[in-house]
């Protein structure tokens, strides 16, 4: 943005694009499921897996029972269709069952085969071939020009949202924690080189963080689990800023710790879903932030002499 209105105008159009954005990223994750329902997809879909798998002594019985299974789940699929449009509720009950159960036949003949790839592995490994799906998908029935459009997309997209977000922790570690507590008088030209020093370290830590990042299945579900550690805490803040205008400083700071503390709580001590995290703590930090601010002020405030 050339101002800082600009700046805002592109804030609000996030926003406003957020919801439907995540909408289709999903729905997209659906069209591709219910694909793979009629048309028959690899055992495994990570490709080098599925080679190694298929020259082992055991794939071909495995492989005869996920074709089976997968033909059962597929007129299962299909007969469920039917039942959704024409049978009443008994004979949907009926489809519904039959399909859950070629489901479970399929996941069991996906399991064995996955169990097989993980038998080669000289270290112990928990397979996960989550990510690879629609990038299966997309290299095996897109034209070859799309191919190209969607991975060049993918990595414009990663690289200019990975450069911001390591441009912003270096500006942060450099105004907010160096420039202020350790020299606080140097020249332009040091903080400089010291942003670029934080750059390169963040930079290593995202990578060592892909590294865990990568075992965690789902990179949709993943972001959404750790970005619920952070994301009720800042809307939190927000809440107090838009609609709380006497809470002090001090008292959203401390309101942020008591949140987070909560939603590390949960976490640890409960079995509730991660998505309630983002209601939780930001709840926790309104609320607290309001109690806050009302104890600082009572003890800002000075006695009052009574003649």
């Amino acid at each position: 943005g050339k101002s800082v209105a600009q700046s805002r105008l592109g804030l609000l159009y996030n926003a406003a694009a957020k919801v439907p954005m995540q909408f289709i990223i999903l729905l997209v994750g659906a069209m591709v499921f219910v694909f793979y329902l009629f048309i028959q997809p690899p055992m495994l879909f990570e490709k080098n897996a599925m080679k190694t798998v298929s020259a082992l002594p055991g794939y071909a019985e495995v492989q005869g029972r996920f074709d089976a299974a997968w033909q059962r789940r597929q007129a299962a699929a299909q007969q469920l269709n039917v039942a959704r449009k024409q049978v009443g509720a008994a004979g949907l009950a009926g489809a519904t069952a039959e399909y859950r159960a070629a489901q479970r036949e399929l996941d069991g003949a996906r399991k064995s085969g996955i169990a097989l790839y993980e038998g080669t592995q000289n270290k112990p490994s928990k397979f996960n071939d989550t990510n690879y799906i629609f990038l299966t998908f997309v290299t095996k029935y897109f034209p070859v020009g799309i191919i190209g459009l969607v991975i060049a997309v993918i990595f414009t997209a990663a690289m200019s949202s990975s450069s911001g977000e390591l441009n912003s922790l270096a500006a942060v570690s450099v105004m907010d924690l160096y420039r202020r507590h350790f020299r606080p008088d140097a020249s332009d030209q040091h903080y400089l080189m010291v942003s670029r020093v934080f750059t390169a370290l963040w930079g290593a830590w995202a990578v060592v963080f892909a590294q865990y990042a990568k075992h965690l299945g789902s990179l949709v579900e993943a972001v959404n689990q750790v970005g619920s550690y952070f994301y009720p805490v800042l809307l939190g803040v927000f809440v107090l800023a838009f609609f709380f205008r006497r809470v002090q400083g001090s008292a959203a700071f401390w309101a942020m710790l008591a949140g987070e503390a909560v939603i590390i709580s949960c976490s640890v001590f409960t079995k509730v879903a991660f998505l309630w995290y983002n209601v939780i703590g930001t709840f926790t930090v309104v609320l607290c932030g309001v109690l806050f601010s009302l104890i600082f002020r009572r003890v800002d405030e000075p006695d009052v002499v009574v003649p």
